[in-house]
């Protein structure tokens, strides 16, 4: 275990918070605890333990923490070492993200409260040596279990383990601790997507996980990928899957214990907090908005009348954080949960979004901010049908790449293009699914919490999906995508709209010059005919 920074005591902390609590209370507060709002307050004098801290979501969680609870004591990231990266490079570089500049400006030395444990949630015990095991079980009060795999198509084995092995590693480890306040497990809102309708509540799931642990160690990865339609049944990938039996094993097994399960759909950028628009990755819908904003990606399988359920990634932390006091609080009760509680946290059932509004609301702007590095005009061709995608992809990915490739070998460069294509058509595939079945959701629970959060804490902690102005939203999310993914400056902006321009001209020119091409062939078939 390491700190660090070295921490101070709590009067040295407490003054150094005045600014920072001033900005994050929705009152004229002072020091005095009482001041608090009532989810600052539970988060009041807690050392929580974060897995997943170095990934997207759990960024949010770590900054939104540090700069909106000041009275938390201590911060324990479980982190594992990386690509020939050690934990502390990696929390470092983490730090160094923007995202956490506005951190950084109301609170300098936030530092003093991080704690990193060196871990590998994939290993039995999560890797930890027994003294920062029991520093852990005598100090934790809060967890958040972040860590997961999130690749659709996952391999089994790794998808078991992380996805599901990891959390029942942690519940145990969390037996242990003196004083647990509760345990919030971050699973996902598809983890029962084979249903048409899924509410917050537990689904069967008949796999039996010691038994597959059995069988998948004794078979090779060829063997697991041959029975694997076998294993999974009505889910549609190991994502799904190993969600659902990870929910399954938490409800067997945390009798007892104040654990709650928060369920987000699609996450994808901030929408406010701390900055707008921020994201560091490419999954899923990220990943279509710069393909085709790059003119990479020309057709994709997707029915633009399916519900697009996209969560921005400062309002899911919000929600989930609100939602850990209310567990809490339902646990101490004289009728505690005879089951943990369940959030579903969508955006369909109160501000519902397809995915053609999704491409229309995206690409609006992009005249506006075009990508420095576009390859051709933004065309974009949706359909539900696997034929006609088929053939679009035959069409419009294959032919040029293959043209293209063959253009660079002859200049002497490396083709790259079928590559490429070959990744696009993974992702096709993978995200089909969710992009031509409509389900729906019920968000009771998490209507509730909102209906029942203080005015105070909703200033603080917004997470009212209802509140999201998409339009709004949509305004700044391809200028994230250009300045947090790609690191593009506004100064290289003029540059990139006049090569725009030209690859509109030129798309225009080409669509020309098919049409007349197409026209001369029927005609020429026409007058053979007659």
């Amino acid at each position: 275990m390491t700190v660090i920074a070295k921490k101070s005591t709590n009067m040295e902390t407490n003054i150094s918070d005045v600014n920072y609590v001033r900005d994050c209370t929705a009152v004229d507060v002072n020091m005095n605890e009482k001041r608090l709002t009532t989810v600052q307050q539970f988060y009041n004098g807690k050392n929580i333990l974060i897995t997943g801290a170095t990934g997207f979501l759990g960024k949010i969680l770590v900054e939104k923490l540090l700069r909106c609870c000041p009275g938390v004591e201590n911060l324990y990231l479980l982190v594992r070492q990386k690509k020939g990266k050690d934990i502390y490079t990696r929390i470092d570089e983490i730090f160094d993200d923007p995202v956490f500049d506005r951190l950084k400006e109301q609170l300098p030395k936030f530092r003093h409260k991080v704690v990193v444990v060196p871990a590998d949630c994939e290993v039995a015990g999560l890797g930890l040596t027994l003294s920062d095991r029991q520093m852990l079980t005598e100090k934790v009060n809060i967890i958040f279990h972040s860590a997961a795999t999130v690749k659709f198509d996952e391999h089994l084995r790794a998808a078991l383990n992380t996805n599901v092995r990891a959390p029942l590693h942690l519940l145990r480890l969390a037996r242990d601790m003196k004083d647990l306040d509760v345990l919030m497990h971050i699973s996902t809102a598809y983890s029962n997507s084979h249903l048409s309708h899924i509410e917050e509540r537990f689904y069967p799931c008949e796999a039996d996980c010691e038994q597959l642990h059995r069988m998948i160690d004794k078979l090779t990865d060829r063997e697991i990928d041959d029975l694997l339609p076998t294993i999974l049944g009505a889910w549609p990938n190991t994502y799904t899957f190993t969600k659902a039996l990870a929910e399954k094993e938490l409800r067997t097994n945390a009798s007892g214990m104040p654990v709650g399960i928060f369920r987000p759909a699609i996450v994808t950028s901030t929408y406010k907090e701390p900055i707008k628009c921020w994201l560091d990755n490419m999954y899923g819908p990220t990943g279509v908005a710069v393909g085709s904003a790059t003119g990479i990606l020309r057709t994709l399988q997707c029915d633009p009348e399916v519900t697009a359920d996209l969560v921005p990634v400062d309002s899911v932390v919000n929600c989930l954080m609100v939602a850990a006091a209310k567990v809490n609080a339902s646990y101490k009760t004289s009728t505690p949960p005879h089951e943990p509680p369940v959030f579903n946290y969508v955006s369909s059932a109160e501000n519902r979004m397809t995915w053609g509004d999704f491409m229309r609301l995206n690409m609006a702007k992009l005249d506006k901010t075009p990508f420095s590095n576009a390859i051709w005009y933004f065309s974009l061709t949706l359909t539900k049908s696997a034929m006609k995608y088929n053939i679009y992809a035959f069409f419009l990915h294959l032919i040029p790449g293959a043209l293209i490739d063959a253009l660079s070998i002859c200049l002497g460069r490396k083709p790259k293009m079928l590559k490429v294509y070959k990744k696009v058509h993974k992702l096709s595939s993978v995200l089909s699914y969710f992009c031509t079945h409509e389900l729906t959701f019920c968000n009771k629970n998490t209507q509730e919490l909102w209906n029942s959060t203080s005015d105070d804490d909703k200033k603080i902690f917004p997470f009212s999906m209802r509140e999201v102005n998409w339009e709004e939203f949509f305004e700044e999310y391809v200028v994230g995508l250009r300045r947090y993914l790609f690191k593009e400056s506004d100064d290289m902006l003029p540059q990139a709209k006049m090569k725009w321009k030209r690859l509109y001209y030129l798309h225009q020119i080409v669509k020309i010059i098919f049409c007349v091409l197409a026209i001369y062939i029927l005609w020429s078939v026409f007058l053979r005919l007659w």
